[in-house]
């Protein structure tokens, strides 16, 4: 039991113990009778565990950047219980066989809750779609503009189609094509929201940071979300915008939910804490596809999310090598950065910003585990969910640095910042897995877990 803290429910914050029997939470209220063991929780927030919807394991296929060990350990260090797996490790998560053997993979390291995308190729039929799904997938993703390299199955973005080793990368007609199962389905499609026909048209050699950002222009951003609209529109498609980075973005995805598409929008932490200012001090940390901007985009995107336009927070949380991201000149750079364990420290410093705290839960607990279907399970403190509980400090500091991280790559985006919390305990299922920003807790405990889709119609 966890006594006497302050918990962060789905009608708001109170003061309440939160008892715990069998990895679920039994009863939340204020003086429950005494258990056989507590915690006391005083002066603490007691919060959901996190959901990061938008992580990249590497694994299978880069070791060397990630495994489930190591990404799992940040996340318990950082109050990140469940993450949600991108199908982009080789070979591509795009069959319900692939599935399984990632499962099995993720299960035999894991010392947290995860889930897993599927990928949509350009060539997925509506049998492969169904697969994924009976599998356990939460959802399918579309990689605008990444073209799979048949011979070793990888997911790689390309401006050379002509390599005949690649399958043509899934577009917009993919989509609609696919869009009647899915629907039947009830699954959602996540979208990496860069037209590709821009990118290429805009390709350049990468000198400085003013190159990555005429490179891959907001533009991409506001045609990639303006056409997944429309095909949301016009098939009542569920439809998710992943890292959201731009305001052009954002004014294009509120005309497409005024207009009546089936749209969510996430953004992530980097793109509202950080602006290009921030590349001198961070060199290719920064890098990332698409880039941090300008301040107006920030502030436009820290608007969004306090107006509710922008409903969930994750990290995109993708690690490289030293020698991939420390050791090369810019346009060389390996683009990505690890985020998954400062995920829930920067969304409460955010949220307290914008006045509320109790909207960091919004939006890396409730939001998405419904976007998911893993509410009532995932992401809220109430009778009958997982005791994934954090117990968080809001009284304490958090400073970024390389040293206190757990990813195989510990130089992240937010390196430097100082964030007024800190996280000082995290259970998972009611069983301790960090303490004082460190994993204690066990590999290969952490389990699949599978949306709550409609069944299959047979006709």
């Amino acid at each position: 039991m966890l006594r006497g803290g302050t918990a962060f429910t789905p009608d708001g914050p109170r003061r309440a113990d939160v008892a715990v029997a069998g990895g679920r939470i039994l009863e939340v209220a204020a003086h429950l009778p005494a258990g056989s063991e507590e915690v006391d929780a005083s002066g603490l927030w007691v919060l959901p565990g996190a959901i990061d919807a938008h992580v990249h394991s590497r694994d299978p296929g880069f070791p060397e950047k990630e495994d489930f060990r190591s990404l799992t350990a940040a996340a318990a260090a950082g109050g990140v219980t469940t993450v949600v797996d991108m199908p982009n490790t080789v070979p591509a998560v795009d069959s319900g066989p692939v599935f399984q053997e990632k499962v099995e993979i993720a299960s035999s390291k894991a010392l947290v809750d995860f889930a897993l995308w599927g990928a949509v190729r350009s060539t997925s039929t509506a049998a492969d779609v169904e697969g994924l799904l009976d599998a356990g997938a939460v959802g399918l993703k579309v990689f605008l503009g990444y073209a799979l390299r048949r011979s070793n199955r990888q997911i790689l973005y390309t401006t050379a189609p002509g390599d005949s080793d690649l399958e043509p990368p899934p577009g917009y007609g993919t989509l609609a094509r696919l869009a009647p199962e899915l629907v039947r389905r009830q699954a959602p499609v996540a979208v990496h929201c860069e037209d590709p026909d821009v990118l290429r048209e805009f390709a350049r050699p990468l000198g400085s940071y003013t190159d990555v950002l005429r490179s891959r222009p907001a533009l991409a951003e506001v045609i990639a979300v303006e056409a997944l609209a429309a095909i949301s529109r016009e098939t009542g498609l569920d439809a998710h915008v992943v890292h959201l980075s731009s305001a052009a973005g954002l004014a294009a995805a509120r005309r497409a939910t005024d207009a009546g598409a089936r749209l969510s929008v996430e953004t992530c932490p980097q793109y509202l804490l950080l602006t290009e200012a921030d590349y001198d001090r961070l060199g290719g940390v920064m890098k990332m596809y698409p880039p941090v901007r300008e301040a107006a985009d920030r502030d436009a995107l820290l608007e969004g999310l306090r107006e509710g336009v922008i409903d969930r927070v994750a990290t995109d949380h993708a690690p490289h090598t030293d020698e991939e991201k420390l050791a090369r000149s810019l346009d060389e750079t390996a683009p990505g950065s690890p985020g998954v364990e400062t995920l829930y420290p920067s969304c409460l410093e955010l949220a307290r910003r914008l006045g509320d705290p109790a909207q960091a839960v919004r939006w890396v607990c409730e939001a998405p585990a419904r976007a998911l279907g893993m509410d009532g399970r995932k992401g809220s403190i109430q009778p009958g969910a997982d005791a994934d509980l954090v117990l968080a400090d809001p009284r304490a500091e958090t400073l970024v640095t390389a040293e206190r991280m757990h990813s195989r790559q510990r130089h992240g985006s937010l390196e430097g910042q100082r964030l007024g919390f800190a996280i000082r305990s995290v259970w998972s299922r009611g069983e301790l897995v960090a303490r004082e920003g460190e994993p204690v807790g066990s590999s290969g405990r952490g389990r699949l877990i599978r949306a709550r889709q409609a069944s299959p119609l047979r006709t």
